[in-house]
């Protein structure tokens, strides 16, 4: 199972570097999208919990590293306004960009 690492810009400029077991981050977040406390905390949380479930599914256990992030996640919103943004400045590793295919030649 790919892990990994999403970045992100608070309210106040203070950069956290958030870890997930799962790449599944990339469906509830975008590289560069703006959120706001509120929304981010949400899905953020939401999306590490799907990571953890996948854990436990291929692993007989619940991924803890991503709850530890969940509750990093969720301390930290929790000393800004709902309505401030959050910045999502990275996701490594970024997903697979699709290789367009050739299609052959008629005649």
């Amino acid at each position: 199972m790919p892990e990994m690492t999403f970045t992100v810009r608070w309210p106040d400029g203070r950069v956290q570097n958030c870890y997930s077991p799962s790449l599944v981050m990339h469906d509830h977040l975008d590289i560069g999208g703006h959120y706001t406390v509120g929304d981010f905390r949400s899905r953020a949380t939401t999306a590490l919990d799907e990571a953890a479930e996948r854990v436990r599914a291929r692993f007989g256990f619940a991924c803890t590293s991503a709850a530890a992030t969940a509750g990093e996640i969720t301390r930290n919103a929790a000393r800004y306004d709902t309505d401030s943004i959050v910045e999502i400045l990275d996701m490594h590793p970024p997903l697979p960009t699709p290789t367009p295919s050739i299609a052959p030649e008629t005649s």
